[in-house]
Protein backbone atom coordinates (compact mmCIF):
# COMPACT_ATOMS: atom_id res chain seq x y z
CA UNK A 1 0.00 0.00 0.00
CA UNK A 2 2.67 2.33 0.61
CA UNK A 3 4.40 1.98 -2.63
CA UNK A 4 1.29 2.21 -4.60
CA UNK A 5 0.78 5.65 -2.52
CA UNK A 6 3.55 6.75 -3.85
CA UNK A 7 3.32 6.26 -6.87
CA UNK A 8 -0.03 7.60 -7.09
CA UNK A 9 1.40 10.92 -5.53
CA UNK A 10 4.19 11.09 -8.16
CA UNK A 11 1.92 10.69 -10.55
CA UNK A 12 -0.33 12.87 -9.57
CA UNK A 13 2.71 15.41 -9.12
CA UNK A 14 3.73 15.50 -12.60
CA UNK A 15 0.23 15.78 -14.16
CA UNK A 16 0.11 19.04 -12.11
CA UNK A 17 2.96 20.25 -13.28
CA UNK A 18 2.21 19.50 -16.63
CA UNK A 19 -0.87 20.83 -16.51
CA UNK A 20 0.51 24.24 -15.07
CA UNK A 21 3.48 24.63 -17.62
CA UNK A 22 0.39 23.97 -20.08
CA UNK A 23 -1.71 26.56 -19.13
CA UNK A 24 0.88 29.03 -19.21
CA UNK A 25 1.95 28.09 -22.14
CA UNK A 26 -1.38 27.81 -24.22
CA UNK A 27 -3.17 30.64 -21.98
CA UNK A 28 -0.82 33.26 -20.92
CA UNK A 29 1.45 32.87 -24.15
CA UNK A 30 4.67 32.10 -22.65
CA UNK A 31 7.21 29.96 -24.86
CA UNK A 32 7.82 26.53 -24.09
CA UNK A 33 10.89 26.48 -22.73
CA UNK A 34 9.91 28.82 -19.91
CA UNK A 35 6.23 27.34 -19.75
CA UNK A 36 8.60 23.79 -18.88
CA UNK A 37 11.16 25.47 -16.41
CA UNK A 38 7.83 26.68 -14.24
CA UNK A 39 6.43 22.92 -14.67
CA UNK A 40 9.64 21.57 -13.80
CA UNK A 41 9.83 24.21 -10.59
CA UNK A 42 6.94 23.35 -9.42
CA UNK A 43 7.00 19.97 -9.23
CA UNK A 44 10.61 20.21 -7.63
CA UNK A 45 8.34 21.95 -4.90
CA UNK A 46 5.88 19.37 -4.83
CA UNK A 47 8.72 17.01 -3.91
CA UNK A 48 9.94 18.59 -1.61
CA UNK A 49 6.45 19.67 0.26
CA UNK A 50 5.65 15.52 -0.08
CA UNK A 51 9.39 14.53 1.47
CA UNK A 52 8.88 17.04 4.38
CA UNK A 53 5.42 16.49 4.99
CA UNK A 54 6.24 12.31 4.87
CA UNK A 55 9.07 12.87 7.25
CA UNK A 56 7.19 14.62 9.83
CA UNK A 57 4.41 12.50 9.63
CA UNK A 58 6.97 9.61 10.05
CA UNK A 59 8.62 11.01 13.03
CA UNK A 60 4.91 11.48 15.02
CA UNK A 61 4.60 7.63 14.51
CA UNK A 62 8.26 6.59 15.40
CA UNK A 63 7.81 8.82 18.34
CA UNK A 64 4.29 7.41 19.10
CA UNK A 65 6.11 3.36 18.87
CA UNK A 66 8.83 4.33 21.12
CA UNK A 67 6.57 5.63 23.82
CA UNK A 68 4.11 2.80 23.35
CA UNK A 69 8.09 0.44 23.83
CA UNK A 70 8.87 2.45 26.69
CA UNK A 71 5.86 2.18 28.31
CA UNK A 72 6.00 -1.68 28.12
CA UNK A 73 8.91 -2.00 29.23
CA UNK A 74 7.82 -0.21 31.96
CA UNK A 75 5.26 -2.73 32.95
CA UNK A 76 7.69 -5.64 32.38
CA UNK A 77 10.06 -4.24 35.11
CA UNK A 78 7.55 -3.91 37.29
CA UNK A 79 6.06 -7.03 36.83
CA UNK A 80 9.59 -8.77 37.04
CA UNK A 81 9.89 -6.87 40.10
CA UNK A 82 6.70 -8.66 41.71
CA UNK A 83 7.82 -11.61 41.14
CA UNK A 84 11.37 -11.50 42.55
CA UNK A 85 9.39 -10.36 45.65
CA UNK A 86 7.22 -12.93 45.75
CA UNK A 87 10.20 -15.37 45.42
CA UNK A 88 12.03 -13.92 47.81
CA UNK A 89 8.86 -14.00 50.12
CA UNK A 90 8.48 -17.92 49.48
CA UNK A 91 12.07 -18.74 49.84
CA UNK A 92 12.07 -17.32 53.05
CA UNK A 93 9.36 -19.13 54.18
CA UNK A 94 10.37 -22.42 52.80
CA UNK A 95 13.77 -21.81 54.73
CA UNK A 96 11.64 -20.96 58.01
CA UNK A 97 9.66 -23.51 57.84
CA UNK A 98 13.23 -26.07 57.02
CA UNK A 99 14.65 -24.98 60.04
CA UNK A 100 11.52 -25.39 62.20
CA UNK A 101 11.62 -28.74 61.04
CA UNK A 102 15.08 -29.45 61.65
CA UNK A 103 14.66 -28.20 64.78
CA UNK A 104 11.43 -30.36 65.72
CA UNK A 105 13.51 -33.68 64.44
CA UNK A 106 16.16 -32.78 66.58
CA UNK A 107 14.35 -32.54 69.51
CA UNK A 108 12.29 -35.73 68.90
CA UNK A 109 15.60 -37.70 67.70
CA UNK A 110 16.46 -36.31 70.87
CA UNK A 111 13.26 -37.57 73.37
CA UNK A 112 13.43 -41.09 71.24
CA UNK A 113 17.19 -41.28 72.56
CA UNK A 114 16.85 -40.87 76.19
CA UNK A 115 13.11 -42.25 76.06
CA UNK A 116 16.03 -45.64 74.56
CA UNK A 117 17.94 -45.24 76.98
CA UNK A 118 16.13 -45.41 79.97
CA UNK A 119 13.81 -48.48 78.27
CA UNK A 120 17.30 -50.26 78.20
CA UNK A 121 18.25 -49.30 81.72
CA UNK A 122 14.85 -50.67 82.43
CA UNK A 123 14.56 -53.68 80.49
CA UNK A 124 18.29 -54.28 82.27
CA UNK A 125 16.78 -54.34 85.59
CA UNK A 126 14.99 -56.50 84.80
CA UNK A 127 16.79 -59.17 83.10
CA UNK A 128 19.29 -58.92 86.30
CA UNK A 129 16.14 -59.49 88.67
CA UNK A 130 14.64 -62.23 87.02
CA UNK A 131 18.49 -63.59 86.73
CA UNK A 132 18.15 -63.28 90.29
CA UNK A 133 14.62 -64.89 90.89
CA UNK A 134 15.50 -67.45 88.53
CA UNK A 135 19.27 -68.50 89.98
CA UNK A 136 17.84 -68.58 93.19
CA UNK A 137 14.54 -71.13 92.26
CA UNK A 138 16.72 -73.13 89.94
CA UNK A 139 19.99 -73.97 92.32
CA UNK A 140 19.81 -75.69 95.38
CA UNK A 141 23.14 -75.19 96.64
CA UNK A 142 24.97 -71.91 96.78
CA UNK A 143 26.51 -71.14 93.24
CA UNK A 144 30.50 -71.29 93.09
CA UNK A 145 32.03 -68.16 92.67
CA UNK A 146 32.07 -66.79 89.18
CA UNK A 147 34.48 -63.46 87.98
CA UNK A 148 32.33 -60.80 86.98
CA UNK A 149 33.47 -60.53 83.49
CA UNK A 150 31.91 -63.22 81.68
CA UNK A 151 28.77 -62.11 83.47
CA UNK A 152 28.58 -58.61 82.54
CA UNK A 153 29.81 -59.06 78.54
CA UNK A 154 29.67 -56.03 76.39
CA UNK A 155 26.92 -56.01 74.12
CA UNK A 156 28.59 -54.66 70.86
CA UNK A 157 24.71 -54.77 69.36
CA UNK A 158 23.57 -51.83 72.03
CA UNK A 159 23.45 -48.41 70.85
CA UNK A 160 27.12 -46.57 71.13
CA UNK A 161 25.57 -43.90 73.47
CA UNK A 162 24.78 -45.98 76.08
CA UNK A 163 26.21 -44.96 79.61
CA UNK A 164 28.30 -47.90 80.98
CA UNK A 165 27.13 -48.96 84.26
CA UNK A 166 29.87 -48.66 87.26
CA UNK A 167 31.18 -52.23 87.99
CA UNK A 168 29.90 -53.91 90.71
CA UNK A 169 32.44 -54.03 94.03
CA UNK A 170 34.57 -56.73 93.60
CA UNK A 171 36.16 -58.55 96.77
CA UNK A 172 40.32 -58.20 94.61
CA UNK A 173 43.25 -57.19 96.00
CA UNK A 174 44.85 -53.58 95.31
CA UNK A 175 45.24 -53.14 91.54
CA UNK A 176 48.34 -54.07 89.54
CA UNK A 177 50.17 -51.44 87.93
CA UNK A 178 48.95 -51.37 83.99
CA UNK A 179 50.28 -53.61 81.36
CA UNK A 180 52.50 -52.41 78.84
CA UNK A 181 49.43 -53.34 75.95
CA UNK A 182 46.25 -52.35 78.96
CA UNK A 183 44.87 -51.88 81.95
CA UNK A 184 44.99 -55.28 84.22
CA UNK A 185 41.60 -56.26 85.21
CA UNK A 186 41.27 -57.22 89.11
CA UNK A 187 39.46 -60.78 87.76
CA UNK A 188 42.17 -61.73 85.36
CA UNK A 189 44.05 -64.69 86.77
CA UNK A 190 47.96 -64.26 86.73
CA UNK A 191 50.83 -66.74 85.59
CA UNK A 192 52.16 -67.16 89.19
CA UNK A 193 54.40 -70.66 89.66
CA UNK A 194 55.24 -70.18 86.06
CA UNK A 195 58.68 -69.44 85.04
CA UNK A 196 60.19 -68.09 82.16
CA UNK A 197 60.79 -71.22 79.86
CA UNK A 198 56.96 -72.42 80.93
CA UNK A 199 55.42 -69.36 80.46
CA UNK A 200 57.22 -69.24 76.87
CA UNK A 201 55.54 -72.41 76.06
CA UNK A 202 52.52 -71.66 77.03
CA UNK A 203 53.10 -68.02 74.99
CA UNK A 204 53.80 -70.43 71.87
CA UNK A 205 51.08 -72.72 71.83
CA UNK A 206 48.43 -70.02 72.69
CA UNK A 207 49.58 -68.12 69.75
CA UNK A 208 49.51 -71.39 67.35
CA UNK A 209 46.10 -72.72 68.88
CA UNK A 210 44.26 -68.70 68.43
CA UNK A 211 44.64 -68.45 72.29
CA UNK A 212 44.58 -64.93 72.12
CA UNK A 213 41.30 -63.12 73.49
CA UNK A 214 40.85 -59.39 73.42
CA UNK A 215 38.34 -57.32 76.20
CA UNK A 216 36.99 -54.35 75.43
CA UNK A 217 37.36 -51.12 77.76
CA UNK A 218 35.20 -47.88 77.35
CA UNK A 219 36.55 -44.88 77.32
CA UNK A 220 33.92 -42.20 78.46
CA UNK A 221 33.35 -38.42 77.86
CA UNK A 222 33.34 -36.62 80.98
CA UNK A 223 31.08 -35.53 82.57
CA UNK A 224 28.64 -36.90 80.64
CA UNK A 225 30.05 -40.93 80.99
CA UNK A 226 29.10 -41.55 77.77
CA UNK A 227 30.92 -44.42 75.79
CA UNK A 228 32.71 -42.89 73.15
CA UNK A 229 35.59 -45.25 72.47
CA UNK A 230 36.70 -48.43 73.54
CA UNK A 231 40.56 -49.74 73.97
CA UNK A 232 41.23 -53.16 72.83
CA UNK A 233 42.79 -55.20 76.29
CA UNK A 234 44.89 -58.84 75.73
CA UNK A 235 44.57 -61.63 77.11
CA UNK A 236 46.39 -64.50 76.55
CA UNK A 237 44.38 -68.36 78.10
CA UNK A 238 46.68 -71.20 79.10
CA UNK A 239 45.63 -74.74 78.37
CA UNK A 240 43.38 -74.71 81.28
CA UNK A 241 41.24 -71.55 79.85
CA UNK A 242 42.65 -69.47 82.93
CA UNK A 243 43.55 -65.82 81.22
CA UNK A 244 47.12 -64.25 81.81
CA UNK A 245 47.47 -60.39 82.06
CA UNK A 246 49.43 -58.72 79.65
CA UNK A 247 52.25 -57.26 81.90
CA UNK A 248 53.01 -61.12 82.98
CA UNK A 249 53.90 -62.23 78.50
CA UNK A 250 54.19 -59.26 76.74
CA UNK A 251 58.42 -58.97 77.80
CA UNK A 252 58.62 -62.29 77.10
CA UNK A 253 56.44 -61.94 73.60
CA UNK A 254 58.79 -59.41 72.30
CA UNK A 255 61.85 -61.18 73.70
CA UNK A 256 60.86 -64.30 71.10
CA UNK A 257 59.77 -62.17 68.16
CA UNK A 258 56.34 -63.27 69.07
CA UNK A 259 54.82 -59.78 69.55
CA UNK A 260 54.34 -59.42 65.82
CA UNK A 261 51.77 -62.48 65.39
CA UNK A 262 50.28 -61.52 68.48
CA UNK A 263 49.86 -57.80 67.28
CA UNK A 264 48.57 -59.29 64.05
CA UNK A 265 45.99 -60.82 65.68
CA UNK A 266 44.57 -58.59 67.89
CA UNK A 267 44.44 -55.67 65.08
CA UNK A 268 42.01 -58.29 62.91
CA UNK A 269 40.06 -58.80 66.49
CA UNK A 270 39.87 -55.01 66.73
CA UNK A 271 38.63 -54.59 62.80
CA UNK A 272 36.23 -57.52 63.10
CA UNK A 273 34.69 -55.40 66.22
CA UNK A 274 34.70 -51.89 64.99
CA UNK A 275 32.44 -53.26 62.27
CA UNK A 276 30.38 -55.07 64.36
CA UNK A 277 30.62 -51.92 66.38
CA UNK A 278 29.90 -49.40 63.10
CA UNK A 279 26.65 -51.17 62.23
CA UNK A 280 24.98 -49.04 64.68
CA UNK A 281 27.11 -46.02 65.24
CA UNK A 282 29.32 -44.08 63.01
CA UNK A 283 31.54 -42.60 65.33
CA UNK A 284 32.64 -45.31 67.53
CA UNK A 285 36.36 -45.76 67.76
CA UNK A 286 38.85 -48.32 68.88
CA UNK A 287 42.08 -48.04 70.71
CA UNK A 288 44.51 -50.95 69.51
CA UNK A 289 47.99 -51.65 70.71
CA UNK A 290 51.41 -51.78 68.53
CA UNK A 291 54.79 -52.90 70.19
CA UNK A 292 57.48 -50.81 69.20
CA UNK A 293 58.76 -53.85 67.82
CA UNK A 294 56.04 -54.76 65.68
CA UNK A 295 56.78 -50.80 63.81
CA UNK A 296 60.17 -51.22 63.32
CA UNK A 297 60.25 -54.40 61.99
CA UNK A 298 59.82 -54.58 58.42
CA UNK A 299 58.26 -58.07 57.88
CA UNK A 300 56.00 -57.89 60.61
CA UNK A 301 55.14 -54.44 59.35
CA UNK A 302 54.70 -55.13 56.04
CA UNK A 303 51.84 -57.79 56.42
CA UNK A 304 50.07 -55.18 59.35
CA UNK A 305 50.33 -52.78 56.32
CA UNK A 306 49.08 -54.94 53.73
CA UNK A 307 45.98 -55.57 56.39
CA UNK A 308 45.36 -52.33 57.52
CA UNK A 309 45.49 -50.85 53.20
CA UNK A 310 42.48 -53.52 53.10
CA UNK A 311 40.82 -51.77 55.53
CA UNK A 312 41.54 -48.44 54.83
CA UNK A 313 37.94 -47.66 55.17
CA UNK A 314 38.44 -47.88 59.02
CA UNK A 315 41.23 -45.78 59.17
CA UNK A 316 38.91 -42.79 61.05
CA UNK A 317 38.10 -44.68 63.52
CA UNK A 318 40.73 -47.23 64.10
CA UNK A 319 43.12 -45.82 66.51
CA UNK A 320 46.99 -47.07 67.04
CA UNK A 321 48.53 -46.59 70.33
CA UNK A 322 52.27 -46.46 71.27
CA UNK A 323 54.41 -46.52 74.42
CA UNK A 324 55.90 -42.41 75.22
CA UNK A 325 58.82 -44.28 74.96
CA UNK A 326 58.48 -45.59 71.13
CA UNK A 327 57.89 -41.90 70.04
CA UNK A 328 61.30 -40.48 71.94
CA UNK A 329 62.92 -43.68 70.43
CA UNK A 330 61.77 -43.80 66.67
CA UNK A 331 64.73 -44.53 64.32
CA UNK A 332 64.59 -44.01 60.46
CA UNK A 333 62.32 -47.37 60.14
CA UNK A 334 60.06 -46.81 62.56
CA UNK A 335 59.65 -42.85 61.21
CA UNK A 336 59.03 -44.02 57.69
CA UNK A 337 56.91 -46.82 59.29
CA UNK A 338 54.71 -44.32 60.84
CA UNK A 339 54.31 -41.85 58.14
CA UNK A 340 53.24 -44.46 56.08
CA UNK A 341 50.19 -45.47 58.22
CA UNK A 342 49.63 -41.49 58.75
CA UNK A 343 49.65 -41.26 55.00
CA UNK A 344 46.63 -43.90 54.80
CA UNK A 345 44.61 -41.72 56.99
CA UNK A 346 45.16 -43.63 60.70
CA UNK A 347 45.69 -41.86 63.44
CA UNK A 348 47.36 -42.50 66.31
CA UNK A 349 47.24 -42.38 70.27
CA UNK A 350 50.12 -42.48 72.93
CA UNK A 351 49.87 -44.37 76.18
CA UNK A 352 52.12 -44.80 78.99
CA UNK A 353 53.15 -41.51 79.83
CA UNK A 354 56.04 -40.59 82.46
CA UNK A 355 55.94 -37.37 82.64
CA UNK A 356 54.47 -34.21 80.85
CA UNK A 357 57.39 -32.83 78.42
CA UNK A 358 55.70 -33.17 75.76
CA UNK A 359 56.27 -31.26 71.87
CA UNK A 360 52.64 -31.19 70.28
CA UNK A 361 53.23 -29.79 67.58
CA UNK A 362 55.77 -32.52 66.49
CA UNK A 363 53.28 -35.00 67.89
CA UNK A 364 50.26 -33.26 65.89
CA UNK A 365 52.78 -33.39 62.41
CA UNK A 366 52.95 -37.19 62.93
CA UNK A 367 49.88 -37.92 62.93
CA UNK A 368 48.97 -38.39 66.81
CA UNK A 369 45.01 -37.34 68.10
CA UNK A 370 45.31 -38.84 71.72
CA UNK A 371 47.79 -38.53 74.74
CA UNK A 372 46.08 -40.40 77.74
CA UNK A 373 47.92 -39.42 80.91
CA UNK A 374 47.21 -41.38 84.32
CA UNK A 375 45.18 -39.50 86.38
CA UNK A 376 47.37 -39.68 89.16
CA UNK A 377 49.88 -37.83 87.09
CA UNK A 378 47.88 -34.87 85.97
CA UNK A 379 46.62 -34.65 89.78
CA UNK A 380 50.72 -34.89 90.96
CA UNK A 381 51.25 -31.20 92.55
CA UNK A 382 54.73 -31.76 91.78
CA UNK A 383 54.35 -32.51 88.35
CA UNK A 384 54.02 -28.78 88.18
CA UNK A 385 57.18 -27.17 88.74
CA UNK A 386 58.85 -30.48 86.75
CA UNK A 387 57.01 -29.66 83.36
CA UNK A 388 56.80 -26.50 81.03
CA UNK A 389 53.10 -26.63 81.82
CA UNK A 390 51.28 -26.69 84.16
CA UNK A 391 48.68 -29.83 84.27
CA UNK A 392 45.82 -27.46 84.37
CA UNK A 393 46.60 -26.09 80.83
CA UNK A 394 47.00 -29.08 79.19
CA UNK A 395 44.04 -29.72 77.95
CA UNK A 396 43.92 -26.79 76.03
CA UNK A 397 47.34 -26.73 74.97
CA UNK A 398 46.69 -30.62 73.08
CA UNK A 399 43.73 -28.68 71.71
CA UNK A 400 45.18 -26.40 69.56
CA UNK A 401 47.28 -29.13 67.95
CA UNK A 402 43.92 -31.34 67.87
CA UNK A 403 45.13 -33.64 70.22
CA UNK A 404 42.97 -34.49 72.88
CA UNK A 405 43.85 -35.72 76.16
CA UNK A 406 42.01 -38.66 77.88
CA UNK A 407 43.00 -39.50 81.81
CA UNK A 408 43.38 -43.00 82.31
CA UNK A 409 43.59 -44.90 85.35
CA UNK A 410 40.66 -43.02 87.07
CA UNK A 411 40.04 -45.08 90.52
CA UNK A 412 37.49 -42.49 92.19
CA UNK A 413 35.16 -39.64 92.02
CA UNK A 414 37.50 -37.64 93.95
CA UNK A 415 39.80 -37.68 90.54
CA UNK A 416 36.74 -36.88 88.37
CA UNK A 417 35.83 -33.91 90.09
CA UNK A 418 39.77 -32.21 90.11
CA UNK A 419 39.59 -33.71 86.38
CA UNK A 420 37.03 -31.87 85.49
CA UNK A 421 39.00 -28.70 86.81
CA UNK A 422 41.57 -29.43 84.23
CA UNK A 423 39.04 -29.68 81.55
CA UNK A 424 39.70 -32.93 80.57
CA UNK A 425 36.77 -34.38 78.31
CA UNK A 426 37.65 -37.89 78.17
CA UNK A 427 38.33 -40.39 81.02
CA UNK A 428 38.97 -44.41 81.61
CA UNK A 429 39.54 -46.79 84.58
CA UNK A 430 37.81 -49.36 86.69
CA UNK A 431 35.47 -46.47 87.98
CA UNK A 432 33.34 -47.06 84.74
CA UNK A 433 33.73 -49.98 83.73
CA UNK A 434 36.68 -53.06 83.98
CA UNK A 435 37.76 -54.64 80.95
CA UNK A 436 35.47 -56.75 79.67
CA UNK A 437 34.89 -59.90 77.05
CA UNK A 438 32.74 -59.46 74.17
CA UNK A 439 29.15 -61.16 73.71
CA UNK A 440 29.80 -65.02 72.62
CA UNK A 441 27.44 -64.73 69.87
CA UNK A 442 28.97 -63.11 66.58
CA UNK A 443 32.21 -62.17 65.94
CA UNK A 444 33.58 -62.78 70.01
CA UNK A 445 36.80 -61.84 71.24
CA UNK A 446 37.94 -65.14 71.23
CA UNK A 447 36.98 -65.76 67.65
CA UNK A 448 41.00 -66.33 66.60
CA UNK A 449 42.41 -65.81 63.13
CA UNK A 450 46.60 -66.97 62.35
CA UNK A 451 48.00 -64.93 60.21
CA UNK A 452 47.78 -66.78 57.49
CA UNK A 453 44.11 -66.37 57.89
CA UNK A 454 44.95 -62.30 58.00
CA UNK A 455 46.29 -62.72 54.60
CA UNK A 456 43.04 -64.36 53.33
CA UNK A 457 40.77 -62.07 54.52
CA UNK A 458 43.13 -59.28 52.62
CA UNK A 459 41.87 -60.48 49.86
CA UNK A 460 37.91 -60.55 50.74
CA UNK A 461 37.67 -56.53 50.95
CA UNK A 462 39.77 -56.51 53.94
CA UNK A 463 36.31 -57.91 56.03
CA UNK A 464 36.91 -60.93 58.69
CA UNK A 465 34.98 -63.44 60.11
CA UNK A 466 35.54 -64.65 63.47
CA UNK A 467 36.18 -68.68 63.92
CA UNK A 468 33.22 -70.28 65.19
CA UNK A 469 35.53 -72.99 66.55
CA UNK A 470 37.30 -71.16 69.05
CA UNK A 471 35.83 -71.17 72.55
CA UNK A 472 35.76 -68.12 75.21
CA UNK A 473 37.53 -68.44 78.55
CA UNK A 474 34.34 -67.52 79.99
CA UNK A 475 32.29 -69.61 81.32
CA UNK A 476 29.18 -69.51 79.21
CA UNK A 477 25.66 -67.90 79.99
CA UNK A 478 22.92 -69.65 81.42
CA UNK A 479 19.82 -69.41 78.92
CA UNK A 480 17.44 -67.22 79.79
CA UNK A 481 13.79 -66.58 78.33
CA UNK A 482 10.26 -64.67 78.80
CA UNK A 483 11.32 -60.78 79.49
CA UNK A 484 14.89 -61.72 80.68
CA UNK A 485 15.41 -62.70 76.91
CA UNK A 486 13.49 -60.12 75.75
CA UNK A 487 15.64 -57.43 77.37
CA UNK A 488 18.51 -59.19 76.40
CA UNK A 489 18.00 -58.51 72.57
CA UNK A 490 17.20 -54.94 73.53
Amino acid sequence: MIRISTIFIAICMVLVAASLGLVLYSVAGISGTESAIVALTALTFLILYNAVSMRLRDRSDVGGQIADLSRGTADLARQVAEFGRRLAAVESRIAASNSTNSDRIQSVIGEINELGGLVRQLATTVAAHEDLLAGHASAPAPAPVSRPEPETPIDLAAPFEEKPLAPPPLPQPPLRPASPTVQAAPPVQTAHGRNQTQLLATLRNAVDENRIDIFLQPMVTLPQRKVRFYEAVTRLRDERDQLIAAEEFISIAEASGLIGRIDNMVMLRCVQVLRRLMVRNKDVGVFCNVAASTLGNSTTFAQCLDFLEANRALAPSLVLEFKQSTFRNLGPAETENLAALAQRGFRFSIDHVTDLRIEPRELADRGVRFIKVPAALLLDPKQASASDIHPSDLSDLLGRFGIDLIAERIEGERAVVDLLDYDVRFGQGFLFAPPRPLRPEGASATGGASPNQVQDIQGSNGSATPNSGATSSAPPPQRVTGNAALARRI
